[in-house]
């Protein structure tokens, strides 16, 4: 029984030993990565120094370009369809800005609905900021008047966050029954 004991007690030794010595390893590439990093960030500083105005301006706008491209536009539909009951619709979708937060693909959104249930918006706001994907935050309402229907027009702002389970940006290409785009 001793000698079993040993014989654990040498391999858990012999592991310890093994475990330490990957984590020293580990530790110190984590460090030089660190470093490079830190002096990859320090160049692109330079270089954002050394941009004109114009540079900058451009740069800000090929960033927005590539952030819309990466925007899946049926995917926000979707999701707002999703979210909206019965009672409410939509009457003005503007986004005012795509970006990148992190990993994540986010837009700002102006979106006024019309509806004669107050209740049924506030319950669809709430839908929205449990939902895991929008912000909302309402921003006005207007009282709307014509021969046969009275309704109010509410206007949200909204902060989308594009969900991880978007296809590709030929995913939103609309096809035929044949198969081909349309």
């Amino acid at each position: 029984m001793i000698g079993l004991a040993s014989v654990a007690g040498i391999f858990f030794l012999a592991k310890l030993r093994q475990n330490s010595a990957q984590n020293t390893r580990l530790t110190t590439q984590a460090k030089e990565i660190e470093t490079e990093v830190n002096r990859l960030k320090g160049e692109g500083e330079k270089v954002q120094q050394q941009l004109t105005p114009q540079q900058r301006e451009l740069l800000v706008a090929s960033h927005k370009l590539v952030a819309n491209k990466s925007f899946g536009w049926s995917r926000l539909f979707a999701d707002l369809e999703s979210v909206m009951p019965g009672s409410v619709s939509a009457s003005r979708i503007a986004v005012e800005n795509v970006y990148k937060d992190r990993d994540e693909v986010k837009a700002e959104i102006n979106f006024a609905v019309l509806s004669r249930d107050y209740a049924a918006v506030m319950s669809m706001i709430d839908s929205m900021n449990n939902s895991g994907r929008f912000q909302a935050e309402l921003r006005g309402q207007d009282l709307q008047k014509t021969e046969r229907i009275t309704y109010t027009e509410y206007s949200l702002h909204l902060i989308y966050t594009q969900s991880y389970a978007v296809s590709t940006p030929a995913g939103d290409i609309a096809q035929s029954s044949t198969g081909g785009a349309q």
